[in-house]
């Protein structure tokens, strides 16, 4: 069921006493039991476009455990959407807990090589696969475009109305989401905001002009906002077992569960944060809960992750 607002948790944590920090999380891994997070800000105007326009299904692109490709595989099946996912990895993946679902929900996959997945952004690329799956939507990698925008603008709307706020924190994969609070705080006569982004992946600073290409010429002039680069953990997907054991243990101080490859990097990124004094005293920070949580499935399946440390897996029997 869609919840068109996520609530807004204040959360306790001895740091937090320590450096007397108010913290609250905005729970968007409410929004939805299957398509949560930004995900569903993600695709809320894209599937707009799909059902307006005289599209005959929609194509994008992930990994093979992809939180996007598993919330747009469910999304477009509830709107009765055929859909391709372009999947970077052998077809050996397709029996895996992201893919199996997907499939279940009627989602095509085409299974691309690594080389070829590079091409993704090329004009060359995208119009050999029109010609394949023709009057197709084509929706980026992590829903990522203008249409994204909007969706996750919505946010900071929703959060002026919940609590005052001076930082808004955020991880950052593909950009989209990072683009679309700047977008919401730049909105004129608005109390803007601090927004930090925190980036999952490495040597991401390339994301600093892929996110000013989704922001509006407003939207640009909007310069309180930053995307921090060394708390990647070792790169996308990557992370130690102390790395876990410490979002295991903040999961278990909060009673909310993070995953650690979005949201519990950001956590890290934060605690650390923390400690280096970077925020001041009395400061009143927002944490954006983005979903991802079906990924702890997959991670659980590879052996990566112990069942036992994440006690309620909602995404599990979904239908």
């Amino acid at each position: 069921m869609y919840k068109p607002l996520s609530i807004l948790q204040k959360i306790q944590h001895p740091l937090f006493e320590k450096h007397k920090l108010d913290v609250r999380v905005k729970r968007d891994d409410l929004l939805h039991d299957i398509i949560s997070g930004n995900k569903w800000r993600k695709l809320k105007y894209n599937l707009e476009q799909l059902k307006s326009n005289n599209y005959q299904g929609a194509l994008t692109f992930g990994g093979c455990y992809s939180n996007h490709i598993h919330a747009f595989a469910y999304a477009c099946k509830q709107e009765t959407i055929p859909c391709i996912g372009v999947i970077r990895g052998e077809s050996d993946y397709a029996n895996n807990f992201t893919l199996r679902w997907a499939k279940h929900w009627g989602m095509q996959c085409h299974f691309v090589d690594r080389k070829t997945y590079r091409r993704r952004f090329e004009t060359g690329f995208i119009n050999e696969l029109n010609e394949i799956y023709p009057q197709h939507l084509v929706i980026p990698e992590g829903g990522s475009n203008l249409l994204a925008i909007p969706g996750v603008a919505e946010i900071v709307t929703e959060l002026n109305s919940q609590a005052d706020f001076d930082t808004l924190i955020t991880p950052v994969g593909s950009g989209g989401t990072l683009a679309g609070l700047i977008s919401g705080d730049s909105v004129a006569n608005s109390k803007h905001h601090k927004i930090l982004g925190v980036a999952v992946l490495k040597q991401a600073e390339y994301l600093v002009d892929e996110v000013k290409c989704l922001l509006t010429s407003e939207a640009l002039k909007h310069n309180n906002w930053e995307l921090l680069t060394t708390f990647h953990r070792g790169g996308y997907g990557k992370f130690s077992s102390t790395d876990v054991e410490r979002i295991i243990a903040f999961n278990e101080q909060t009673g909310i569960t993070f995953e650690p490859v979005y949201s519990g990097k950001m956590i890290l990124a934060f605690l650390d944060l923390i400690s280096q004094d970077y925020f001041n005293a009395n400061e009143r920070i927002v944490l954006l809960h983005t979903g991802g949580l079906q990924g702890l499935g997959g991670m659980i399946e590879q052996g990566r992750l112990s069942a036992k440390d994440w006690p309620t897996l909602p995404f599990i029997n979904h239908e």
